[in-house]
């Protein structure tokens, strides 16, 4: 699978706009401040595929990205971000709710984190979507070029402590070094490859 042969196909606003396939889709998800577009952008290689900008909450529609033909990513909302009018929010949630419910041939979760503090309660409430809609998933722990060694060890450890047997993998992540982009990409190619997502 070619990761440099990516096209930006849609970006649904509305439940009504949301794509119906039959293709394989993996699903990135988290809070408006994780660096989710950016975790996107270095997993493609490529620097401005998905939006990245200074003020969370940029991607406020769901976004289609074709894969050389054999794969969408779906960039979904960021969700958490205090500062958007309620009504906003309330129509992010149905956008999310609505594009989960529905069906595709095939789907994986990329759920990003922020290593430095770990999954927050709506991380977890997105994990129970995930469990729920029996969508399996990889955490993403992005910014781990923020900590130290030995801060590093302590969180990843955390993050394993809370979300082992549930995700099927965790990836210590910095959108910035580079680090845990070979893991993702072997991952992503393998589930678009129908293999074996463990190691």
């Amino acid at each position: 699978m070619n990761l440099q042969n990516t096209r930006f196909v849609k970006s649904a606003a509305t439940v009504n706009a949301l794509i119906k396939t039959d293709r394989p889709e993996v699903i990135f998800a988290g809070r408006s401040n994780v660096g989710k577009s950016s975790v996107l952008n270095a997993f493609l290689n490529r620097k401005n595929m998905a939006r990245v900008g200074n003020t969370p909450g940029k991607t406020i529609h769901v976004n289609y990205f074709d894969v050389d033909g054999k794969l969408f990513l779906v960039d979904l909302p960021g969700y958490g971000f205090a500062r958007r009018e309620k009504a906003e929010q309330e129509r992010w949630a149905e956008l999310i709710n609505s594009y989960l419910q529905l069906t595709a041939e095939r789907r994986l979760g990329v759920l990003v984190i922020d290593i430095r503090h770990g999954p927050t309660e709506l991380d977890m409430t997105m994990v129970d979507y995930f469990e729920q809609l029996a969508i399996p998933f990889v955490v993403v722990a992005n910014k781990a070029d923020k900590l130290s060694k030995t801060e590093l060890e302590k969180q990843t450890a955390a993050v394993h402590e809370i979300l082992s047997g549930r995700a099927v993998k965790i990836i210590v992540f910095s959108a910035t070094k580079g680090l845990g982009r070979p893991e993702l990409v072997r991952t992503i190619v393998n589930f678009a490859e129908g293999k074996l997502l463990q190691d």
